[in-house]
């Protein structure tokens, strides 16, 4: 090409004729016929080429499916070698994506060395300012990503051990009352020996006492209303029985379920003597049952939190597999309980007849957990959090809601912008989405869109059903 068709292109139209002339004598113009490739992603950078006639597209592969990333016909446009000019410490650089001709095109190829040296021999500041430039921001997005990662793992981690504290102080705490409740047992046990009861009504009071055990399982749950009256009829009972200090026992049978009949039955078992003796002995059995329950019921709560805890971590599992998203939706709920807090209702809206699909669970739930925090800080801890799965063609579609002020209308194109955000200042890097519409373009071949109106804001993500073939 000659010095003044290479000023008709907008990337060298403010070159100084010495310069043009440069260019000239090192470039070549190259054909291409539709469907040839002038440059293939991950293959050594060789040219810097410019388009001059023809339509050509930008193309990436992405978990093995190829992605078009742009689509163009205007004359001038560039791409190829375009950061020859940066200094590797290797030397080396490849094609960031293929370059393939849609219609017969033509270009002009300059050599990735030549450009390289043109632009530091004419432009030193400029090739400062852009190493500087490109440099300090890879290295701020790669350090500020590592600590929002630590950050997010410590809030995380604060809440699941806030989580963990309740059930095992309810633990610590039944176990200390159920060695009380024993040593109680054993006591009333030794007082009913020491009175020489007949083996057979012992037998029976046994029996009876595994009766009320079994019912107490059964128990229907009362009213407040109902649960006080039926209190003040044992309450009477007791006292027509001269049961002294009995307090306490109204509380405790009517939760176990029992009524005046079942304390009738207890009376004629058992000599009007060792009647107080009795009902304690049967009151602390029930107790012990309780706390029993208690403690199962703390332990098992311990249990699904580690569960839901490996599960979002996936430290002991493949990297890639075959997963139900609705586990890793289900694990991040949990670890971000603390920070929905009880003013946020969540709300499921599962499709559970949904397959499993092919992913990366781990860096799936990192998703989940950036579009579920960002919803809840939205609404500033109060409103409905609306998690929702469903069939989108060939696709699964999680959509992530909630009733914030929303996103306004010019910003909505930004959100996924690196660095972009609207918290304030030392509240948030705008790497959240960037992160999470990397890991669902880049690495799982989806996409990830956002809607807005004051009111209903939804992420939805979309996920491939199948593994992409490859190449």
């Amino acid at each position: 090409m000659t010095p003044d068709e290479l000023r008709g292109l907008f990337l060298f139209e403010a070159l100084e004729e010495d310069q043009l002339r440069w260019l000239a004598e090192r470039g070549t113009v190259r054909e291409y016929p539709a469907g040839g490739e002038a440059c293939v992603e991950g293959q050594p950078a060789g040219y810097l080429f410019v388009l001059l006639t023809g339509t050509m597209g930008l193309y990436r592969l992405v978990r093995g499916n190829e992605m078009e990333l742009n689509r163009t016909d205007q004359r001038g446009a560039y791409f190829g070698a375009t950061q020859a000019y940066v200094r590797d410490r290797d030397g080396t650089k490849t094609y960031s994506a293929t370059g393939r001709a849609i219609t017969a095109c033509s270009f002009f190829a300059l050599p990735a060395d030549d450009f390289a040296t043109f632009m530091r021999d004419w432009f030193p500041m400029a090739i400062h300012l852009l190493e500087g430039l490109f440099m300090g921001m890879h290295n701020s997005e790669a350090l500020i990503g590592q600590r929002e990662r630590l950050t997010a793992l410590g809030s995380l981690t604060a809440g699941l051990m806030h989580e963990l504290n309740n059930p095992a102080a309810a633990t610590a705490r039944a176990a200390a009352t159920l060695r009380e409740r024993v040593a109680g047992m054993r006591n009333k046990l030794g007082l009913l020996a020491e009175s020489r009861i007949e083996p057979a009504k012992l037998r029976a009071l046994t029996e009876l006492q595994e009766s009320v055990i079994e019912r107490a399982g059964k128990a229907p749950r009362l009213t407040a209303i109902q649960a006080s009256d039926r209190e003040d009829e044992l309450a009477d009972w007791l006292d027509g029985h001269g049961i002294e200090a009995a307090w306490d026992l109204p509380q405790i049978f009517v939760a176990a379920g029992l009524d005046v009949e079942c304390l009738d039955d207890v009376a004629g078992k058992v000599d009007a003597p060792l009647l107080d003796k009795s009902l304690r002995w049967i009151a602390y059995a029930l107790e012990t049952e309780q706390l029993m329950t208690d403690i199962e019921d703390a332990s098992a709560r311990i249990s699904s939190l580690v569960a839901a805890a490996k599960q979002y971590s996936q430290l002991d599992r493949a990297p890639h597999q075959w997963v139900d998203v609705h586990d890793g939706l289900d694990s991040t709920l949990i670890m971000l309980s603390s920070k929905i807090g009880p003013g946020v209702q969540v709300v499921k809206d599962y499709d559970r007849s949904l397959p499993h699909i092919p992913a990366y669970p781990a860096e799936l739930n990192q998703v989940w957990t950036n579009l579920i925090d960002n919803a809840v800080q939205a609404m500033a801890g109060k409103g409905t959090l609306t998690v929702r799965t469903a069939r989108d063609d060939e696709r699964v579609l999680v959509a992530i809601c909630d009733t914030g002020p929303g996103v306004p209308e010019e910003l909505r194109q930004r959100v996924f912008e690196p660095f972009f955000t609207t918290k304030a200042v030392g509240v948030g890097t705008g790497l959240g989405l960037d992160i999470s519409h990397r890991i669902v373009v880049n690495r799982h071949g989806g996409d990830v869109s956002l809607t807005s109106v004051p009111g209903d804001t939804r992420f939805q993500v979309r996920l491939p059903l199948v593994e992409p073939p490859s190449r």
